[in-house]
């Protein structure tokens, strides 16, 4: 009997993929799919709203900026709370990650990945870029445990400057 290696699934390589891409969205569509969400014309407008302005790690896009820009997408004005339901499905379903700080989302360049995101937020351009620490955040989580509390999920930001803002501050140019 002859055991064929499984072809592995576009997203579920856990590779960053570029957001904005197909490739990116094609995951997204197959995620939601493999969970019996259906991908709608609406969905699709927020995401790619959502991937455009994040920019994979770049500013997190607000929920009003989203329906803004899907309501100048579609040509009839998209309510914020709609998009907030959008939103929501989307973090739920790991497709975009949420920064509190900022009540805003990134789309999430790794949606095969289930790990919790610790954010690097700019204080001075406002761009993000994000780490991935599993020791980090399981280290929490088991600290909570012991506390007697029961964790749901770490919200990691590290508010500072990013390295092109450092360099501008170091050299006297911010």
């Amino acid at each position: 009997m002859t055991v064929q290696a499984p072809v592995p699934h576009p997203h579920r390589t856990g590779a960053h993929l570029q957001a904005g891409s197909d490739a990116l969205k094609q995951a997204a569509v197959a995620t939601l799919a493999e969970q019996g969400v259906q991908w709608t014309d609406l969905r699709e407008t927020v995401f790619d709203a959502l991937a455009g302005g994040s920019s994979g790690g770049g500013a997190p896009v607000s929920a009003y900026d989203v329906a803004d820009r899907v309501s100048a997408a579609t040509g009839r004005r998209i309510a914020a709370n709609s998009v907030y339901r959008i939103l929501d499905l989307f973090v739920a379903h790991n497709l975009a990650k949420r920064v509190e700080s900022r009540n805003a989302y990134v789309v999430n360049v790794h949606p095969s990945c289930s790990h919790d995101c610790i954010f690097l937020v700019c204080e001075d351009c406002g761009q993000i870029a994000h780490l991935d620490d599993d020791k980090l955040a399981d280290g929490m989580r088991s600290r909570a445990r012991t506390a007697g509390f029961t964790p749901r999920r770490p919200v990691l930001e590290l508010m500072g400057l990013c390295s092109a803002c450092n360099g501008a501050a170091q050299t006297g140019n911010a």
